[in-house]
């Protein structure tokens, strides 16, 4: 690649092998916004221009970004980060992240808002509370800590306000699930790991039973099957498991459950996050979004049948996340009797798709603990349904 393209620092991360072709990795809007910020906060406390910026993303590759459009005077510094998302499909490819970066006399701190083409936020269960900037968590931290990192290199101890913009994010946003959540105004600054993969379902597929049949061979029975990062973090964080015979099955439920039959395990445990689990509970067991969706449905047909009211239902309705409807639903004092009843359908669903051979259980996280809850992030959630046998398989997996 040539030395001035945007790339990560160590070639062997710059792409994936997927169905006998070598894709492009990319890397998110939230490494745009931070590495735009950090390059804005340097030009601002330096008063020099920046050309490149090094940013390490949470996934730990280092991205060298070429720094777009900088301008700079005393009072505020401005640039931009060209949003590549490899040969992953992706509406805001080529995007421009702009971060504008201003001192905040005599006010320490480091306040991050959004402006022109980053939505805002108009209804409760999102990762952002209600009136906040659709910038996500991570990405938030991201932003804050090249900020932070600036600063101290510069010597500053004041405080600085960061303004993300996307210039065309609006439009954009008509063709992301954005209005539908209650994100309006432009598109969210989202990512996790800072970093794109370009991945089909059938290699994820591959990919996972490979991993099911390595864990068999080295002698495991037992397997712990996590939907994602986020449940692996929960599962051993906050339910104390160990993950030395665990598998991250992203959205390949049935998948993961049908290989473990097939290979001859003993015992399954899935752990997720309610926003995928509730999907088992209509018979789902692929649980991608473009597969179909019914979560909030799904809730509503639990509530009902616990004996809901017709407001509580419409409430329910209503929601745009299942953590949203988890706390309609304490507040109601029904959700005990809603995630049993949720229970005894993904217990159905999981023993529909497994072998008679193989114990299977579950435990479902989210995030209900009252109308101010905030955003749920990593370092929150909690046991809203777990499997009958739930108990002693996680004695099996425990650290």
């Amino acid at each position: 690649m040539p030395a001035n393209e945007n790339t990560p620092d160590r070639p062997e991360l710059a792409s994936r092998f997927v169905n006998g072709r070598l894709l492009r990795c990319g890397y998110t809007t939230g490494s745009c916004a931070a590495a735009a910020a950090g390059a804005a906060t340097r030009m601002l406390l330096t008063q020099s221009k920046r050309e490149t910026y090094r940013l390490v993303t949470p996934k730990g590759i280092a991205l060298t970004l070429d720094i777009l459009n900088p301008s700079y005077d005393r009072d505020v510094a401005v640039c931009a980060v060209k949003k590549d998302a490899g040969d992953d499909p992706d509406v805001t490819r080529g995007v421009l992240v702009y971060a504008a970066v201003r001192r905040r006399t005599g006010e320490p701190g480091i306040v991050i808002d959004g402006g022109e083409g980053v939505g805002r936020v108009t209804k409760p269960g999102l990762d952002q509370r209600v009136g906040n900037a659709a910038i996500n968590s991570t990405p938030r931290r991201m932003i804050a800590s090249e900020c932070q990192a600036m600063c101290t290199e510069a010597g500053y101890e004041g405080g600085l306000e960061v303004t993300i913009s996307i210039p065309g994010g609006a439009e954009l946003a008509l063709r992301t699930f954005n209005p539908r959540v209650g994100i309006v105004g432009g598109i969210s600054v989202l990512g996790t790991s800072g970093m794109v993969e370009p991945m089909s379902e059938k290699a994820w597929a591959d990919s996972l039973r490979l991993e099911m049949r390595q864990l068999f061979a080295a002698g495991r029975r037992d397997v712990l099957i996590t939907i994602g990062n986020f449940a692996a973090d929960f599962a051993r964080d906050t339910l104390g498991l160990s993950l030395e015979s665990q598998v991250k099955c992203q959205n390949f439920i049935g998948e993961a459950l049908g290989t473990a039959s097939e290979l001859g395990f003993k015992r399954a445990l899935l752990v997720g996050h309610l926003g995928k689990m509730v999907k088992l509970g209509i018979g789902m067991v692929s649980t991608h979004s473009s597969h179909g969706d019914g979560r909030i449905e799904t809730l509503v047909i639990c509530a009902l049948k616990a004996g809901a009211s017709l407001e509580l239902l419409r409430g329910i309705a209503d929601c745009v996340s299942t953590d949203a409807a988890l706390v309609l639903l304490r507040e109601a004092g029904l959700l005990s009797p809603v995630m049993e009843i949720l229970r005894v359908r993904i217990e159905a669903t999981m023993k529909r798709h497994s072998a008679e051979s193989l114990e299977t259980g579950f435990v479902c996280f989210g995030k209900a603990a009252g109308p101010e809850y905030g955003a749920l992030s990593r370092d929150g959630g909690e046991v809203v349904s777990q499997s009958a046998n739930a108990a002693s398989l996680m004695e099996v997996f425990r650290l």
